[in-house]
């Protein structure tokens, strides 16, 4: 069975739509209460797809003048998970939306952080699908 090309679907505009630029600062004012304290931007990437899964990664960008510490970010899979600003079950929704007939998002799960960089650090976000 050939695989469907997702990368059509997942497209960088149709990403920002899925997962809004704005969202990192309403994360840091809703866990900091000062946008001004977040020390990385988020956004969602579609990295790569088969058969049976999805593959997204959140990439936590670090901001000008603030550092992505580890210690930080390593513990993001389990705060991303059920924070309602950040909303990975919300996505995967929208995902679902964006996929129509071609599959179905049977479940998801976050990944454990991993340093790219000391300036970009991923989160990966696999959607298991049934087609």
């Amino acid at each position: 069975m050939a695989t469907e090309n997702y990368k059509d679907i997942f497209t960088a505009t149709a990403l920002k739509k899925l997962f809004p630029e704005d969202r990192a600062d309403m994360f840091f004012e809703a866990l900091l209460g000062d946008v001004r304290e977040g020390a990385f931007d988020i956004n969602l990437e579609f990295k790569k797809h088969n058969t049976k899964k999805l593959v997204f990664e959140f990439h936590l960008k670090e901001r000008p003048g603030k550092c992505l510490a580890c210690n930080l970010t390593y513990g993001l899979p389990e705060v991303f998970s059920r924070h309602p600003v950040i909303n990975v079950k919300g996505v995967v929704t929208k995902i679902q939306e964006a996929l129509g007939e071609r599959a179905k998002c049977l479940d998801w799960r976050l990944g454990p952080t991993q340093e790219i960089s000391h300036q970009i650090h991923v989160i990966p976000l696999t959607i298991n699908l049934d087609k």
